[in-house]
C-alpha cells in the first residue's frame, strides 16, 4: 500500500514536467450553497487533467521502455501520450469507439498511435495488454498501480499547501487511483479532514463496494455523462486504500452533474468536463450532509462545451 513518502517522491519526480494547478474560489457559489468552497482546478494541468501526474510518475520509473501502451476513455490516454513524449518513445493508446471526439483528437495531437476499432469499455484493457505484449511496450494501468496512485496524490500536496483548514475533500471516483492518492496524502498530513468520493448514481460500484467491504463490479459500462468514471469496478489495490483511508462515497444524479458543470463554468470560469464536476454535484445534491468548509477536486476539463 502506498504511503506519504511515495507521494512526496512522486512529486519530486514529476515537478519539472507539470504545472502546479491553481486553487480557485467563487463568492457566488459560496452564497448559493451556503458553504465555503475551494476548487483544485486540474483542467489547467498538462493534458487538461490530473491523469498526467500518475502516468508520468509511472513512466519515469520504467527502465528504458521501448514504448508505452494505455487503455483509456481519454484523460489517462493523453497522460500516457504526454509521458511518452517526455521519454522520447512511441505510445499506443486504446480508446473505445464512442470516446469523446476531442479526447481522441488530443491523443493524436500528442503524437500517439490511436486504436479504436472494435474497442469498448469492457475490452479495452485486454486489447491494450495484447498490443503491449506484441510490441514489447510497457502497459501503464490507469489506476490500479501504486506509482500511478502516488502520482495522483501529488494533487493533494499542492492543495494542502494552499488550503489549510478544509473540513472535507471531495474527489471524483472511477477506478479509484485519484482518491487513493489523495486520501493517502490527506490522512497523513491532516488526519481530521474527511475524504469523500463522488460517483454517478448510475455507476455506484464504489459506493456499493465501500458499504459491503468488498469489491462490487458493474455488469456493463454505465450510461453516464461522466465518461471518465465508466470503469466497471475499483482496482484491487485502490480498493484497499479506499477501504482504510476514505470516509465515504456519495452518489449524484445525472441532472446534478450537468448543473454542476454549468455552474463551474459560469461562476468560476473553469471549464470542467462532466467527471470534473462530480464534487460540486455532491454539494448541490447533498449539501445538508456536508460540513461548511470544503475542498473540491475538479479533475479535468477535456470535453465538448455544454449548453449553458
Amino acid at each position: 500500500m502506498i504511503e506519504l513518502a511515495d507521494v512526496y517522491a512522486a512529486w519530486r519526480r514529476i515537478r519539472p514536467y507539470l504545472h502546479e494547478t491553481p486553487v480557485v474560489t467563487s463568492r457566488r457559489l459560496d452564497a448559493e450553497t451556503g458553504k465555503t468552497l475551494v476548487f483544485k482546478a486540474e483542467p489547467f494541468q498538462k493534458t487538461g487533467s490530473f491523469k498526467a501526474r500518475g502516468a508520468l510518475n509511472k513512466a519515469l520509473l520504467l527502465e528504458r521502455p521501448k514504448g508505452l501502451v494505455a487503455a483509456s476513455s481519454g484523460n489517462h490516454a493523453q497522460g500516457v501520450a504526454y509521458a511518452a513524449g517526455v521519454l522520447g518513445v512511441p505510445a499506443v493508446i486504446v480508446m473505445p469507439e464512442d470516446a469523446v471526439r476531442i479526447k481522441k483528437e488530443a491523443v493524436r495531437a500528442y503524437g500517439a498511435e490511436l486504436v479504436t476499432q472494435g474497442v469498448t469499455v469492457a475490452n479495452r484493457e485486454r486489447i491494450a495488454r495484447e498490443i503491449a505484449r506484441e510490441r514489447g511496450y510497457a502497459f501503464i494501468h490507469p489506476f490500479d498501480d501504486e506509482a500511478v496512485m502516488a502520482g495522483q496524490g501529488t494533487l493533494a500536496l499542492e492543495l494542502l499547501s494552499r488550503v489549510s483548514d478544509p473540513e472535507a475533500v471531495l474527489v471524483p471516483v472511477g477506478g479509484g487511483g485519484l482518491i487513493s492518492g489523495v486520501a493517502t496524502a490527506v490522512k497523513a498530513l491532516a488526519p481530521d479532514v474527511r475524504v469523500l468520493g463522488v460517483e454517478p448514481a448510475v455507476a455506484a460500484d464504489a459506493a456499493e463496494s465501500f458499504a459491503k467491504g468488498e469489491r462490487v463490479c458493474l455488469e456493463a459500462p454505465p450510461a453516464t455523462v461522466a465518461d471518465g468514471v465508466r470503469t466497471l469496478c475499483l482496482g484491487e489495490r485502490t480498493f484497499e486504500v479506499i477501504r482504510r483511508r476514505v470516509d465515504g462515497i456519495l452518489t449524484v444524479s445525472e441532472e446534478a452533474i450537468r448543473e454542476a458543470q454549468a455552474r463551474l463554468i459560469t461562476r468560476t470560469k473553469v471549464f470542467a468536463e462532466p467527471t470534473g464536476a462530480l464534487a460540486l454535484a455532491a454539494v448541490l445534491e447533498h449539501g445538508e450532509r456536508l460540513p461548511g468548509r470544503l475542498a473540491l477536486v475538479v479533475s479535468g476539463g477535456n470535453g465538448e462545451p455544454p449548453r449553458v
